[in-house]
């Protein structure tokens, strides 16, 4: 387990000034209580890790204090920047969630930017709210708990079931899943089963699903027009919110030159605090699906965990 040292907590009356150290903070539900960037927002709590001090004091040759890029805790041990949304830290019961790495520089008219001539905190600071409200003290460490994405993943098919060939949809979701997340340098914990087409038994997987919290949920089969073909009709209900662009888009861009694309009745979206995705069972139609998929998933995850980040 990664730890960071607190090495200086520090507090600010205004937006866009440097903050000063104080020998504690007291976060609560809104953020740093008496910071001027409390509220009900997600960029409640700045942190800045000195690895991102000491390379803007070499570049530049000149001694910064903590605080003075504004950030409320300044750290030593992880790079910040290397972080992403969703990963938390932890002191004690005090808890923290990344909400975004870096923010929009306001350059001159940042009080900031005039008197240092250049931050870091756009590139290299991170920006958390609070899940658990406690009190922070220099010297305190943090717990790194990086964002483990729970996915899981459930192929319908008689014939595969019966062992009479090999499932290879079910495998080619996580193989494109795989390459996603090591490419966003994320976590990620599989789950995945091969069924009849069965709706009861697909409904007692999804409903498992939504009550251990996946965070994605992909099913494979099921989404044609045959006798045997329920899946859509089996999550539908279950869904909170449906999200018909992606797939309305999907059956168009390859339904123009293939108009058997069009059959798909393939659905997606919010179940519970899960993002649930019904592809075809073709590892063709997989490949084409997934990639418009991942092109959002990310933007999506965010979204469900109350990160709006427009």
């Amino acid at each position: 387990m990664k730890t960071l040292q607190i090495l200086s907590v520090n507090i600010s009356e205004k937006k866009g000034t440097s903050k000063k150290p104080v020998n504690l903070i007291n976060l609560t539900d809104l953020g740093v209580n008496d910071d001027a960037h409390s509220g009900p927002w997600n960029r409640q709590v700045s942190l800045l890790g000195m690895e991102s001090i000491r390379k803007f004091e070499m570049e530049t040759g000149r001694k910064v204090t903590p605080g003075e890029f504004a950030e409320n805790i300044t750290t030593e041990g992880v790079e910040l920047w290397k972080m992403n949304p969703l990963d938390r830290l932890r002191c004690g019961e005090t808890e923290l969630e990344v909400t975004q790495i870096g923010k929009e520089c306001h350059g001159t008219s940042c009080a900031i930017f005039k008197e240092v001539g250049n931050c870091v905190m756009p590139k290299e600071g991170i920006f958390c709210r609070v899940v658990k409200p406690g009190i922070l003290c220099s010297g305190d460490v943090l717990e790194y708990h990086p964002k483990i994405y729970s996915i899981r993943i459930i192929t319908l098919s008689d014939r595969a079931s019966r062992g009479e060939y090999e499932d290879k949809s079910g495998p080619r979701i996580k193989e494109l899943l795989e390459q996603f997340f090591i490419l966003h340098s994320s976590f990620f914990l599989f789950h995945s089963s091969l069924i009849p087409d069965d709706p009861a038994r697909l409904r007692d997987l999804l409903l498992t699903a939504r009550e251990e919290k996946c965070d994605f949920v992909f099913t494979t089969g099921g989404t044609g027009v045959g006798p045997r073909d329920f899946t859509p009709e089996v999550v539908r209900p279950l869904l909170d919110k449906e999200i018909p662009g992606i797939m309305e888009m999907i059956r168009l861009k390859y339904g123009a030159e293939k108009p058997h694309a069009l059959v798909s009745r393939s659905v997606a979206g919010v179940m519970g605090q899960s993002l649930a995705f019904t592809l075809p069972g073709s590892t063709k139609a997989v490949s084409e699906y997934m990639e418009e998929i991942l092109k959002s998933l990310k933007h999506l995850s965010n979204m469900v965990n109350g990160l709006d980040q427009h």
